[in-house]
């Protein structure tokens, strides 16, 4: 396909969702250890937006234009040469920095995963990123039998997966939420209790002597309270108010990604165990509205981009 040009998704220079436009780009060629997808679905996260927004995270390259995406799914094209274990026509689940609006993506090898039969390719596309945040999180702070756990935002798309992982480890879980979300959070396992003045009062009446570790996708109040609740702070993480992290003493999510997270979570997927919501859906060049959908920062579940 060398020479061959894909449809992809970006922009020129940040703003607003109105600068993803449409890119005519060189179709990718992997390299040694490389492979290349042909992607069927991309998931749009907070990350993204901020890229948009013009955040450069480390390995961010010069120039533009930039096309976000860090999370997919698809079917793989070519393989470079040094790949061993991965054929074309093998569906794969896989992440990467940036690059996934896009009809192909390059990536090593490494980071995919096999995509089970039974998951449909909108769940693939956002599966991924969504398991892999509260996986890596769980794993750092311990959580297993005889622990309780705290989730802050428990209905949206990391905490839902960060729920069922903790009941599948063994721990017990209290999730915050709005009303509107408790019968969701007792569907998967968590004891709800809602945002708001009293949150500490309502968490102790389910857990009164605390609770062992709390995951923090709300910010502000909620983790001020996580804060008195657990008493060692290394068990505190927050997703989104990383600006206070070192001075309260709390962690953030390390970078330990790897497919054999997501491989694990894929297995759990395909016997049942664990579950991913879905709340819409756009092609690919509809990414300005999925933007603005992930932006709302309403509603569970994850946003998806159909190429």
């Amino acid at each position: 396909m060398k020479g061959d040009v894909m449809k992809a998704m970006g922009f020129d220079e940040p703003g607003g969702p109105d600068v993803l436009k449409t890119l005519e780009l060189p179709v990718p060629e992997p390299g040694p250890g490389e492979v290349r997808v042909r992607v069927r679905a991309a998931g749009v996260q907070p990350y993204d937006l901020a890229v948009r927004e013009g955040w450069s995270p480390p390995g961010t390259p010069e120039g533009f234009p930039r096309v976000p995406g860090n999370e997919f799914a698809g079917v793989v094209d070519a393989v470079g040469p040094d790949v061993t274990g991965t054929r074309p026509g093998d569906e794969v689940l896989g992440y990467c920095l940036f690059h996934a609006y896009a009809e192909y993506v390059v990536v090593p090898a490494q980071a995919l995963a096999a995509k089970p039969a039974s998951m449909p390719w909108e769940v693939a596309g956002g599966f991924p990123a969504a398991v892999m945040t509260p996986h890596i999180a769980l794993e750092e702070m311990g959580v297993g039998p005889g622990t309780t756990l705290l989730v802050h935002a428990a209905a949206g798309a990391v905490g839902t997966v960060a729920v069922q992982l903790a009941r599948i480890a063994g721990a017990a879980v209290i999730g915050t939420a709005s009303e509107a979300n408790h019968d969701y959070l007792r569907s998967i396992g968590a004891a709800p209790v809602a945002y708001g003045d009293g949150l500490e009062e309502r968490v102790r009446a389910l857990a009164p002597d605390g609770v062992d570790a709390a995951l923090d996708g709300a910010g502000g109040h909620a983790l001020d309270v996580s804060l008195d609740l657990v008493k060692d702070r290394d068990r505190v993480f927050t997703l989104v108010d990383h600006h206070r992290a070192e001075e309260l003493g709390v962690r953030t999510t390390p970078h330990k990604r790897s497919a054999s997270r997501v491989a694990e979570a894929a297995r759990f997927y395909d016997e049942g165990r664990l579950r991913i919501h879905v709340r819409a859906v756009f092609p690919l060049d509809r990414a300005a509205d999925a933007h603005r959908e992930v932006a709302t920062g309403h509603g569970r579940g994850k946003v998806v981009l159909l190429t």
